[in-house]
């Protein structure tokens, strides 16, 4: 497992151990004790997936106390992290993922940053292990084209949810 700094402060990559033979490949998606070695020393509470269909957009959400650990199992998806701290001087900084069931790889995302994705393949699966019990109270959504964010999507008419076209619960 190799653990990668990006350009958003407390968001990391992490590239996971892929064990491939004439079989097919092998891969340890989580282990608590090998994270917290690698400096990653948040507890887990809860798993979810979402299965999408290529051009839906998903996100931006986001909470202020819930870490989440990204990936793709199947398919391939464009993941957007976002500073949503709005006291924060890198308030609506952002970067992107391309992740995949063929790279093998996750994002740590902190509290107070947001999360959306989009599906690039016919079909994907995202999963994500929360730090907190999901609670839509406690959520913010933010409309995946503020302008505030200026985030460069590669598509222009996703597929969209009420709550995602408007910023917010419905």
């Amino acid at each position: 497992m190799e653990v990668l700094k990006t350009g958003l402060e407390g968001v990391l990559l992490i590239n996971l151990d892929v064990f491939r033979d004439h079989r097919g490949e092998y891969v340890e998606t989580y282990n608590e004790e090998l994270y917290r070695r690698n400096g990653i020393d948040v507890r887990f509470v809860q798993d979810d997936i979402s299965v999408s269909v290529k051009n839906v957009l998903r996100g931006i959400h986001s909470d202020a106390a819930t870490w989440k650990l990204i990936s793709c199992p199947w398919g391939e998806i464009y993941l957007v992290i976002v500073n949503c701290a709005e006291e924060s001087a890198n308030f609506g900084r952002w970067q992107a993922f391309t992740l995949s069931d063929g790279k093998r790889q996750q994002v740590l995302a902190p509290p107070r940053h947001g999360v959306a994705h989009l599906v690039l393949s016919d079909k994907a699966i995202f999963h994500y292990k929360q730090s907190t019990y999901y609670d839509p109270s406690r959520q913010s959504s933010f409309r995946w084209n503020d302008p505030r964010f200026n985030i460069s999507w590669p598509v222009k008419n996703p597929i969209l949810s009420k709550r995602d076209e408007l910023g917010h619960y419905v």
